[in-house]
């Protein structure tokens, strides 16, 4: 069978919107004692992005959730973000977040430190962490 190219990039455009996506709800977390209640995706970001010490934020290690949370409420990829924040340490004018393994960790992080923000999947928010911000 002889395929054309318009057919090889029909076909080729299929499969890459077929593709799935990130399908986990992405919150934005700070600890229950925080006065925070509600909170913006631009403002939530200025605190992964170094620009407001506000907040600690608590990190995830490369992955697929914090690629999403990037893509979403950075409008950034992690090798964008990787500079951004190597350039603050270097400057001395930041210190790069904590990056843990798992959600589990950055609930627990966050629970810990009434300063702290974190983005986890929505299905382990529980009571000892407050949800200020849903990722849309």
């Amino acid at each position: 069978m002889k395929m054309t190219i318009g057919k090889l990039l029909l076909a080729a455009g299929f499969y890459i919107a077929a593709a799935p996506a990130f399908a986990t709800e992405i919150v934005v977390i700070v600890n229950p004692k925080n006065p925070a209640t509600r909170m913006f995706s631009e403002q939530a970001g200025q605190f992964f992005l170094g620009k407001s010490a506000l907040f600690t934020p608590v990190e995830h290690v490369d992955g697929p959730l914090r690629n999403e949370f990037y893509k979403k409420v950075l409008d950034k990829d992690s090798t964008q973000v990787k500079a951004i924040w190597s350039k603050l340490v270097f400057t001395g004018k930041g210190a790069a977040p904590k990056e843990l393994g798992s959600s589990a960790e950055v609930k627990k992080a966050v629970a810990a430190d009434v300063s702290a923000i974190g983005y986890i999947e929505k299905s382990q928010v529980d009571d000892t962490v407050k949800v200020i911000l849903t990722v849309p």
